[in-house]
């Protein structure tokens, strides 16, 4: 049985086979990502061509350490894809992201993209989503109203991310709340009635974007499942 870790490496270097010569694509954050990173920079020294649109600092500093030309979303078009992970993805393909605090630049990124390929291993999958605090970016000023009305739409518990015992800030300077909804039955509602709240940047809710999950198995598999179209 492989570990953690050896699932992710192998589902990056999967994912890496949608990337063709001459793309310009967008690249997700995360642990996951890091290895397709890390396997895109190989192939580009090997002569791929390639150019990113990175949506956190993160990717960006990795991607230009491993020679990956790097482009800003405003100097394109559009995306031909863009590759990233997931913390829960559900039967339909709905998702939560955040975890890693990129949401907001990965939610732009992918609404620029033809494509959303999401890769994760098997313990992502879930029935329904909601048990992973859903991230939900907000501006510092007023976070504690925000709060407040999150609380009393029915969600359990709200916390504030916190790194090293201060709050936690994005790349663009907001606060992120950690929110416990631990069952969410209407994905859509939630995330419209979300982002209704004055103070809200974005939420951690990715609707109806993701064409594609590439998911590692323990046992070695690798296995796509497409949206339904």
């Amino acid at each position: 049985m492989l570990s953690n870790n050896e699932i992710k490496e192998r589902s990056g270097i999967y994912a890496a086979d949608f990337v063709k010569s001459g793309m310009t694509i967008g690249l997700g954050t995360g642990s996951t990502v890091f290895f397709l990173i890390e396997e895109l920079g190989k192939r580009v020294q090997q002569g791929l061509q390639l150019t990113v649109v990175p949506t956190s600092r993160q990717t960006e500093t990795m991607a230009r350490q491993l020679n990956i030309p790097v482009v800003d979303l405003n100097d394109v078009d559009k995306l031909v894809l863009t590759i990233d992970g997931a913390d829960e993805v559900d039967p339909q393909l709905q998702l939560i992201k955040g975890g890693g605090g990129a949401l907001l630049q990965e939610k732009i990124v992918a609404a620029a993209s033809e494509q959303l390929i999401i890769i994760v291993d098997d313990s992502k999958l879930v029935k329904q989503l909601g048990k992973f605090p859903l991230p939900v970016e907000v501006i510092q000023f007023g976070y504690k109203q925000v709060e407040r009305k999150i609380i009393s739409m029915g969600c359990g518990k709200v916390l504030l991310r916190k790194k090293n015992d201060e709050p936690f800030v994005t790349d663009h300077k907001h606060y992120i709340l950690d929110c416990y909804f631990e069952k969410i039955n209407d994905v859509v509602y939630l995330d419209k009635t979300l982002n209704n709240i004055p103070g809200v940047v974005e939420t951690g809710l990715f609707v109806n974007m993701a064409t594609k999950i590439v998911v590692g198995y323990p046992d070695g598999r690798v296995e796509t499942i497409a949206r339904n179209k």
